[in-house]
């Protein structure tokens, strides 16, 4: 039976569905697909998103007692990125094959944090700590490396939008603009801890090698990118911030080698699999 987790959190929060001009979840010319489209503010981004979401014990227990981090860290990255290009750039169908898949392996995903608290992937309110940790780091490499102007009401129509990402998933009261999410993340952080299982999880984030041989020279210069995009408090809690200088020779390297990542991620995986959503939609 076809799932409808997509159609029905879509209808709710947008009132619309799947048109013949539009596909799939977003406008073909729309604000998502242009943001999530751009391979290296996404890649800082997504770095910079799951070394916040670490900070989250409960988050952090997930990764901890159900994943390979420590032997496939990019691994897990990817499979992020595929999810974000599926239910981006796919169509209603693919996007709703790929919202049900990560569903199904929530529901194994569960057990005890080191605190003794209960976890479970599927928890409503862990899915939208997961979510607004991604969709704002995201936004934050897009402002800083491709259009720091961006209309706070732009700002504003991408987190209402991206949000029925996450309700499909499960998640409830998602923050969807720029005020709510500020506020959703300062309330968050007497909740959040920085202990000796996240150092470990983020030491080997920091250093995984890219998987494209290409773009392994610009390996340490994306994870030092994704530091600088966290917030300063954050950067103080895993005790990471970067020194102004070093902020300012990131920044100059990333916007200096876009060009050349671009080129690198032409035909790259990345770049294969829009095109191929895109065409199936032509």
């Amino acid at each position: 039976m076809t799932t409808t987790f997509l159609r029905d959190a879509m209808i709710e929060r947008l009132g619309q569905t799947r048109t013949d001009q539009n596909p799939g979840p977003f406008p073909r010319d729309g604000l998502v697909r242009n943001l999530h489209g751009d391979f290296t503010p996404m890649m800082c981004g997504g770095i910079s998103a799951l070394l916040l979401q670490m900070l989250h014990p409960l988050a952090l227990a997930g990764i901890w007692d159900h994943s390979r981090f420590r032997e496939d860290m990019i691994g897990r990255l990817r499979r992020t990125s595929d999810f974000i290009a599926t239910t981006s750039f796919g169509t209603f169908e693919q996007a709703e094959t790929a919202i049900a898949r990560v569903r199904h392996v929530h529901g194994y995903v569960k057990g005890h944090a080191a605190d003794g608290r209960p976890y479970a992937a599927d928890d409503p309110d862990l899915l939208v700590w997961v979510h607004v940790a991604e969709m704002s780091r995201f936004m934050a490499g897009h402002l800083r490396y491709r259009n720091p102007h961006l209309s706070h009401a732009d700002q504003d129509r991408y987190f209402f939008e991206t949000a029925c990402i996450a309700e499909a998933l499960g998640a409830r009261h998602v923050p969807d603009s720029r005020v709510a999410v500020a506020a959703y993340l300062e309330r968050k952080r007497g909740e959040l801890v920085c202990d000796a299982r996240t150092r470990e999880v983020v030491q080997v984030l920091l250093a995984a090698p890219p998987r494209n041989l290409v773009l392994r020279p610009a390996g340490a210069l994306f994870m030092r990118a994704g530091i600088d995009l966290l917030p300063d408090w954050a950067n103080d809690m895993l005790d990471l911030r970067l020194s102004r200088i070093e902020r300012h020779a990131v920044r100059t390297g990333i916007k200096s080698a876009m060009p050349m990542i671009s080129k690198a991620v032409r035909s790259g995986a990345y770049r294969r699999a829009l095109e191929r959503f895109q065409g199936k939609q032509g």
